[in-house]
């Protein structure tokens, strides 16, 4: 095809640019100036907003209480937002507490009324009858419990019954169909309370809107004879409260928050009340801020909690959980929450907190370390005047400092981390024996009596329990380790103090060839459990702890056995190894030998080292015997501050010898001494 000139003037053009480029391409000369910047475009539209963040709380565990159709007798574990993380059954729904102990307390009417404990709650077990107890029945006297406190200190449960119109107190360790300590008879319906036990003050919410102080709970034997009425008003001296139901009280700044629901039938009329210098307020008083209104999502506020500054809400009738920051400052009025999550019927609500790790006192033997004093239990073979006592006395064995009675013939006493008591029992006529668990024997008893409106039992014929002596408690595991030293079915059970009644070991540690525990200890840092025998020897089981939570109910058969000796032989009969201690930061284990129980004259205490990894024949590294010592029947012991504390029993006496773990061997003089009636148990208490 022939090109016109136009075209071909174009090709020609083309040609030349394609040249010129190659051209440049080959050559090394500079690069030529950049061109001026264009205009900047218009600017474009901004972004839809984003959803706003989670408000930033610290982080924290809560416990709900349900109390919906669908989710009643549960309790809900959530975040500080209030997302759900697990829940559990406790068959209560109403008002819980949680203690510094790790229980979760919590009221219950949804059926009977009652008071349920969940002892070593750790948020995902269910309640159960082996670790855990409750208060119910006539005698308690309970209607409608609704809230509760717990007096940590006392060891005290506290609860406004509510259709009882009265505030009852129950003790920490009471369980059953048993009477209160006390009944506080209340001028209108409660349904909420707060005790500030340093000051020994009681604040109940009623359901008239009032607020009722007392003074002086305790201290008078809780028959208070002064109740002041404080009445949340306007500036004209008009009461504005109309039914409250939740309370927190902030005893470091005397400030308490007060929830009010109005009319439970209205899910717009609730009310968040703040008072100051609440401990000495007394008829009306203005809040210094009052918070309601369609905004704030307050119907029916059942129950509320304070962490720091921020105000959590249990929204019962909208069915949510709400937060209100800085609670204490800012101003009145329809304010709205700084976070509303959903949640089906709430009725109470606590804070769960990871619990320090609980050391016993028989778990630290040579550490220096202040102490109370030393507890002793009396054994008589007939009845006298120390016939179940509980004694504490110095350090020094130079005074007593309390007493206690139990009631009854009783044989080894030992304490948990919180002060209750546990002591072991039997009963020769009926081969019967059981556990008393003492509600803070430690600090709060002296003088006193067992009782069941503040203590419980362990007893009957599903415990195996016969002729329990020597025991130990395990506090951070939730259990105790009680020695069985009867002759048909002799072992080691173990049982969560919580429980009450007759209920099965959760674990049984049976000696090989039937052998007999007298006492036992065990180590929470390795896991052992160390038995002292009849039979001169001591039996070692490994990973116990371990194996029960794995679901182990029977271990039989130990996985070492020391056998003491001297000179590689061991000790030659009657040999009868009764008190026992082991020690793992030095790796020594101090046991005593009662020799012939009929013989005053011939016991000993040993020291065995290295006792974690002994097997079979094993030397002793001290032998303390003969008529300076003192020793006859050593039945019990207990290594403190690296002194060995000795329950004498056949000389009447307890003995202390110091330095134990360093003594000569030989006929060597107890440090200190006292004598006391037939001693069959001894306890260092801890200042703790």
């Amino acid at each position: 095809m022939e090109l016109n000139k136009t075209s071909q003037q174009k090709l020609k053009l083309s040609l030349l640019a394609t040249a010129m480029v190659f051209a440049l391409s080959a050559c090394d000369g500079d690069d030529g100036a950049d061109g001026l910047n264009g205009a900047d475009g218009s600017p474009g539209q901004d972004g839809a907003p984003g959803q706003d963040g989670a408000p930033g709380f610290a982080a924290g565990t809560f416990l709900v209480a349900n109390n919906g159709d669908a989710n009643r007798n549960t309790v809900t574990v959530v975040d500080q937002n209030a997302n759900s993380l697990s829940t559990v059954t406790t068959g209560a729904n109403e008002g819980i507490v949680f203690t510094e102990g790790g229980a979760l307390v919590q009221a219950g009417d949804s059926d009977l009324p009652l008071l349920r404990t969940l002892c070593n709650f750790d948020t995902q077990t269910n309640y159960m009858m082996s670790t855990g107890k409750e208060i119910t029945g006539t005698s308690t006297g309970l209607v409608n419990p609704k809230g509760i406190a717990f007096a940590e200190d006392a060891g005290l449960v506290m609860v406004a019954d509510f259709n009882g119109q009265k505030v009852s107190v129950f003790g920490g360790q009471a369980a059953g169909d048993v009477a209160p300590v006390a009944e506080i008879m209340v001028s209108a319906k409660p349904w909420d309370l707060a005790y500030d036990e340093q000051n020994d003050r009681l604040f109940v919410a009623l359901t008239d809107g009032t607020l009722a102080v007392y003074d002086n709970v305790a201290g008078s034997g809780f028959a208070p004879t002064v109740m002041r009425s404080v009445v949340p008003s306007d500036a004209d001296g008009n009461q504005i409260s109309i039914n409250l139901h939740g309370i927190a009280y902030e005893p470091m700044s005397n400030r308490m928050v007060l929830s009010d629901v109005g009319d439970a039938a209205v899910a717009d009329d609730g009310q968040i009340f703040v008072l100051d210098n609440v401990s000495s307020a007394d008829g009306t008083v203005v809040p210094t801020r009052v918070i309601g209104g369609a905004s704030t999502q307050l119907g029916n506020p059942v129950d509320i909690i304070l962490t720091g500054s921020d105000l959590r809400v249990a929204e019962k009738s909208n069915d949510a959980i709400l937060v209100f920051s800085n609670i204490f400052n800012g101003e009145s009025g329809d304010i709205e929450p700084t976070l509303s999550t959903p949640s089906v019927k709430p009725e109470s609500i606590a804070e769960f907190k990871e619990r320090e790790t609980m050391e016993d006192a028989s778990d630290d033997g040579i550490t220096t370390m202040p102490i109370m004093g030393l507890s002793v239990s009396s054994n008589p073979s007939s009845e006298s005047a120390t016939t179940g006592q509980v004694a504490q006395y110095s350090a020094v064995l130079s005074s007593e400092l309390s007493t206690f009675d139990a009631g009854m013939s009783i044989e080894s006493a030992s304490f948990t981390a919180n002060g209750d008591g546990v002591i072991t029992f039997d009963n020769v006529d009926t081969s019967t024996g059981g556990l008393l668990i003492v509600n803070r024997l430690k600090t709060m008893r002296d003088g006193m009596e067992y009782s069941d409106s503040f203590d419980h039992m362990i007893a009957g014929s599903e415990t195996g329990l016969i002729a329990p002596k020597g025991l130990d408690i395990a506090s951070d595991a939730g259990v105790v380790f009680v020695a069985d030293v009867n002759e048909t079915t002799p072992a080691v059970r173990v049982f969560s103090p919580c429980a009450s009644g007759n209920v099965a070991p959760l674990l049984t540690l049976e000696a090989a060839n039937g052998a007999r525990p007298w006492d036992v200890d065990y180590d929470p840092a390795t896991d052992s459990a160390y038995l002292a025998l009849t039979n001169g020897s001591v039996a070692v089981f490994e990973e116990v702890v371990r194996r029960m939570e794995s679901g182990e109910t029977v271990i039989t058969g130990e996985d070492r056995l020391i056998v003491p000796a001297s000179g590689g032989a061991a000790f030659a009969a009657p040999t009868n190894i009764h008190g026992i201690d082991y020690d793992s930061q030095s790796d020594s284990l101090v046991i005593s030998d009662v020799g012939s129980a009929a013989d005053a004259t011939d016991g000993k205490l040993y020291v065995i080292s290295g006792a974690g990894r002994a097997d079979g024949l094993t030397d002793v590294s001290v032998n303390i015997a003969g008529l300076n010592s003192m020793l006859g029947n050593p039945v019990d012991l207990m290594l403190s501050n690296g002194h060995v504390y000795v329950a004498e029993k056949s000389n009447g006496m307890i003995l202390r010898f110091d330095n134990i773990l360093n003594s000569a061997s030989g006929d060597i003089a107890p440090t200190f001494s006292m004598m006391y009636p037939a001693p069959e148990s001894v306890s260092v208490l801890s200042v703790k």
